[in-house]
């Protein structure tokens, strides 16, 4: 793979490493410029001079892989230009995300760029920054002749959602609501990822495809399903760190990206709002 303005994919056993590359300066700006002296020390990086973050491409358009191999996605664009205000070069190492938080503590990455949900368990290990807010959606076929225009009309639906995510259990609590209320319950088709989710939709096996905001997003803009609804359920997804002096220099990066706009800029060409709070640190609660 070659050209300008891509990641560059190196095959392992277990991730793939993923450099960003020849287009440093169109991309991220002058990085490597004799001017810009790194916030972090290297003796804090898992690399002298690099940012290496783990992240899971499986999730368009939040981080994804094009058929090229080159990295993509909101989530990709706002690490990278973390690295550039760090004077640092981004690198991005996809894995698992039961093999993140391991790694991270064993040294293999600075930082978990994945959107990881703040919770008491992993506030007990982990410097965790909110700063977007994951929330659900429900899609539906164009025009359709029985339309959700509220939650309620999902009852006694069929609907499809990925296996094993923040949707999946989010609906079933949805399910359990409609029960105590003497509601028909919906009927949960499970798939393995969102691509398969709205297949299903597609195929008209179910009634409404159910995922996240910007995933319904990228389908409405394609015009190939209806946004029926948005902004279930928020809750906030993290940057998250082993090293407090990285997360701090994280948190300052942010926050002058939030001050100039470049973060609303990336974020809301995705669809996606901000997690509500000034992205500081938060403290390990062990």
């Amino acid at each position: 793979m070659t050209g300008k303005n891509r990641f560059f994919c190196h095959a392992s056993a277990t991730t793939r490493i993923i450099v960003y590359g020849a287009a440093l300066s169109l991309l991220a700006g002058s990085v490597l410029a004799q001017d810009c002296q790194p916030r972090i020390s290297d003796d804090k990086l898992t690399k002298p001079g690099h940012l290496v973050m783990a992240t899971s491409p499986t999730l368009p358009p939040m981080a994804y892989a094009d058929k090229n191999g080159t990295l993509m996605g909101m989530r990709i664009e706002i690490g990278v230009e973390v690295a550039k205000r760090l004077c640092l070069t981004p690198e991005y190492i996809s894995t698992e995300y039961a093999a993140m938080v391991p790694g991270l503590q064993g040294g293999r990455w600075d930082m978990i760029n994945a959107g990881l949900f703040v919770t008491a368990e992993r506030r007990k290990i982990l410097f965790m920054i909110p700063y977007e807010n994951l929330a659900i959606s429900i899609s539906t076929v164009v025009g359709g002749a029985d339309p959700i225009n509220k939650i309620d009309d999902l009852a006694g639906k069929t609907v499809s959602t990925d296996i094993g995510g923040y949707a999946e259990r989010k609906i079933k609590e949805l399910n359990a609501d409609f029960a105590k209320r003497g509601l028909p319950e919906m009927t949960i088709n499970l798939f393995d990822n969102y691509a398969t989710v709205y297949q299903a939709l597609r195929a008209g096996q179910v009634q409404a495809a159910v995922s996240i905001d910007p995933v319904a997003k990228q389908y409405q803009d394609r015009g190939e399903f209806t946004h029926a609804l948005s902004g279930m359920y928020p809750t906030p997804g993290s940057l998250s760190f082993g090293n407090k002096d990285i997360a701090e220099a994280v948190s300052t990066a942010l926050k002058e990206m939030k001050a100039d706009g470049a973060l609303d800029k990336i974020m809301s060409a995705y669809g996606v709002t901000q997690a509500p709070g000034d992205l500081a640190v938060l403290g390990q609660d062990g």
